[in-house]
């Protein structure tokens, strides 16, 4: 068994501590983003913190799972974990938002590594029996992590500056890298091979490509605009490249005959329309407690509670049960869970108790948990160990893409849903709906206490209507993908945790 000298508990712990501190980043740094645009300027340019970060991160996801499943995965977890701090260091000193997106973009890379590799970890260093029980708890705290991102990034904004949005991750960071350097003792069993250089380089721009014409589409350019479509060209014609390329490469960065396996691609397609799905859950449930129910930005944070807590126990039992039947039962509990959360949130209204939203949190948490810890697991199944890296990367590349496309897909609907039952509701009332919209300025921020104090009783309840209808309206379109799940589920099969009489590290 690899990594039998290891201290295996101390090696968990440190893992947790990067998956957290990785899974949380671009939570807590979005609810900085209006502190740090006031005291950096570059409101026309903050997009970039964020795209920075996504670009490099996701270009470097298979790229190392790849070399980890051809040197070893502690040296590249390290490698990703000190590019990670360095980068979060350099953010804290930034003196403008351009340095800002230069270094949340060397963040990024680090960030490439750490996710992919710490779920890879897991499942060498333990037995089929536990690995589910563990990639439940690596699961868990994903979930959990991204759920608290909002609030404990409000929390540190206000009492300790934006800096330590990004000087946080230091001491975590820290005792992540001396948990893992001293106790993981890595087996030698990887073999050095040729890099796929033309692969890399194909797959790095075609990645750039996408995630720059989708966070720019419709807020720096329009859609139609030169930029967006060549954007969308560039990527079409590298992934393209990239796909012969792979055919053709003797160690390809993404070998493509992993997806006649049903389960790996069923696995990886999941991950993808789950990633869409969850972005959503995140983002507007928040905003619809504030600007339907007029609660504090803080509060919006705290509401996620429930979902945190359905996620954390639909992962952890999605976990231990994974040896007990097949990914695909769990999976079926799972997708009925998700879409019986999500058709109930999309019947929300101003007027519902926020009981039911609690409630409707807990169930849709609870479905969406069970994918944080079985599809890493399932898309590994019976690989061998020179092939996991390069499964759990994709898994955790097609979550990001899904989350990316999600929010900018499922943001358009909103926001042109919003402008529709805005201009329906405002319909007959004049001037003085545009009055008070002149007043208020920027939609966003008509849900700030001083600001929805200052508007009229009339003007403000059209505009928590349509607020809430798109938000609403938006939960109802997301059931279309997870329907569509519903697919790939039964595409699973019967496969499930398989345990040997003999407790070693290799599949039965």
């Amino acid at each position: 068994m690899e990594a039998a000298k290891s201290n295996i508990k101390l090696v968990v712990a440190g893992l947790l501590l990067a998956i957290f501190m990785s899974a949380i980043d671009n939570t807590i740094v979005a609810t900085a983003m209006g502190t740090i645009v006031s005291k950096l300027g570059g409101m026309d340019k903050f997009v970039w913190v964020t795209s920075a970060y996504m670009v490099t991160t996701m270009a470097g996801m298979p790229i190392f799972g790849k070399l980890s499943d051809m040197y070893g995965r502690k040296r590249f977890f390290i490698f990703g974990l000190t590019v990670f701090l360095i980068g979060s260091a350099l953010c804290g000193f930034a003196q403008s938002i351009e340095q800002l997106s230069i270094y949340r973009a060397i963040q990024g890379i680090g960030g490439g590594a750490l996710m992919p590799i710490a779920f890879t970890i897991i499942f060498d260093i333990f037995p089929p029996e536990k690995r589910g029980k563990m990639t439940g708890l690596l699961g868990a705290v994903f979930g959990a992590a991204s759920v608290v991102g909002p609030l404990l990034g409000a929390y540190i904004t206000d009492y300790f500056g934006w800096e330590w949005v990004f000087y946080i991750n230091v001491p975590i960071g820290i005792v992540s890298f001396a948990l893992i350097m001293k106790n993981y003792k890595e087996s030698p069993g990887h073999s050095k091979q040729k890099i796929d250089w033309w692969g890399a380089s194909t797959l790095v721009i075609a990645v750039i490509s996408l995630m720059f014409a989708l966070e720019l589409g419709g807020k720096q350019y329009d859609w139609s605009s030169a930029p967006i479509i060549s954007l969308f060209v560039s990527f079409a014609v590298f992934f393209i490249v990239f796909f012969f390329v792979e055919l053709r490469a003797k160690e390809p960065i993404l070998p493509f005959f992993l997806f006649k396996r049903r389960l790996f691609a069923s696995s990886q397609i999941l991950a993808f329309l789950y990633g869409g799905t969850f972005i959503i859950l995140t983002v507007y449930i928040p905003i619809f407690v504030q600007a339907v129910y007029g609660g504090s930005a803080t509060n919006a944070g705290l509401i996620l509670t429930p979902m945190m807590l359905g996620s954390v126990a639909g992962s952890s039992i999605g976990g231990i049960f994974s040896s007990k039947t097949s990914y695909r039962n769990l999976m079926i509990i799972s997708v009925i869970s998700y879409i019986a959360g999500m058709f109930l949130l999309s019947t929300l209204t101003p007027d519902s108790a926020r009981i039911l939203l609690t409630l409707f949190m807990i169930i849709v948490g609870f479905g969406m948990g069970f994918s944080f810890s079985l599809l890493p697991t399932a898309s590994q199944h019976n690989l061998e160990p020179r092939f996991r890296g390069t499964a759990n990367s994709t898994n955790q590349f097609l979550r990001s893409l899904g989350m990316t496309m999600g929010i900018t897909i499922f943001g358009t609907i909103q926001n042109n849903v919003f402008a529709s039952k805005l201009a329906e509701g405002f319909k007959g009332m004049g001037g003085n709906a545009n009055a008070a919209m002149a007043n208020v300025g920027d939609t966003r921020q008509i849900f700030e206490p001083s600001v929805r104090a200052k508007i009229p009783e009339a003007i403000l309840s059209k505009i928590v209507d349509a607020m809430s209808s798109s938000i609403t309206h938006v939960f109802l379109i997301a059931l279309i993908p997870i329907v569509i799940a519903v697919i790939f589920v039964f595409m699973m099969g019967n496969s499930r945790v398989t345990i040997t009489k003999k407790q070693n590290n290799t599949e039965a």
